[in-house]
């Protein structure tokens, strides 16, 4: 059985992702780093359908963590197939002459270096290179990255346009290893992650600026990566799929 590992799974997209995928037939790894009940009640939400889920605290944005959390996937499954490059945060809603140098080094490691490093991680795992069987990753972007959040949240969209260079390029430098790289970018999603931005009701009140007339669920976008994981997306390389009501 395949085996999917999803970093940041214990809430919003990344849960979503989990219990879907654990649906689809993967033995997932639910990858948190500080919400252990969260992480808790997806593995139970897994294990009460009948799938297969354990979950490991790792912070991604560390090079001690990422090695460590792949460790403990070689050690309980012995293989990966795929992975979702899910965690993520964003700053307070504010304007680039208030973010601080702290504050966008934290951003980017959480947003970017955990993508380079588990990726770097997976590839020594699935590429044919390397004795891998293959797989598929799916790096989390966000319609930010083409519409820049100007007066809001520039800082994020700044760490979205790295992965979107980032999937770029690694899907060109693996296509032949065996292993399919994309990207999804979600629009106005509804989940937590708004609080940190400083308004957890953001999707309510800005969603009729959305075409479709409503903010996105978590299992909107993870039925988008779990498509991307899939045969079914077997010719789709390079891909950035937006998941975004319309927005553009």
């Amino acid at each position: 059985m395949k085996v999917l590992l999803v970093t940041g799974a214990s809430k919003g997209i990344g849960q979503a992702t989990a219990i879907l995928g654990a649906r689809s037939g993967y033995r997932v790894c639910v990858n948190y780093n500080s919400s252990p009940e969260a992480a808790k009640n997806t593995i139970d939400q897994i294990s009460s359908e009948g799938g297969t889920a354990i979950s490991i605290k790792a912070d991604v944005s560390t090079e001690d963590g990422v090695k460590f959390l792949f460790q403990k996937i070689d050690e309980k499954y012995g293989r990966l197939d795929g992975l979702f490059n899910n965690a993520g945060i964003i700053l307070p809603s504010a304007r680039v002459e208030t973010i601080t140098a702290d504050q966008l080094e934290r951003l980017w490691r959480i947003n970017v270096t955990s993508q380079f490093l588990c990726a770097r991680e997976a590839i020594k795992r699935m590429s044919t290179k390397h004795g891998g069987q293959g797989g598929s990753i799916v790096n989390m972007s966000s319609v930010h990255s083409r519409l820049g959040a100007p007066g809001e949240f520039v800082s994020y969209a700044a760490s979205k346009g790295a992965i979107d260079a980032f999937t770029h390029g690694l899907s060109l430098e693996l296509v032949k290893e065996g292993i399919r790289v994309n990207a999804v970018r979600p629009g106005l999603i509804d989940t937590d992650i708004h609080a940190l931005g400083g308004n957890r009701n953001r999707p309510k009140e800005v969603s009729d600026k959305i075409p479709i007339g409503r903010a996105g669920t978590p299992m909107d976008i993870a039925q988008a990566v779990i498509w991307l994981m899939s045969d079914e997306a077997s010719y789709c390389v390079n891909t950035l799929l937006d998941v975004s009501g319309g927005r553009s």
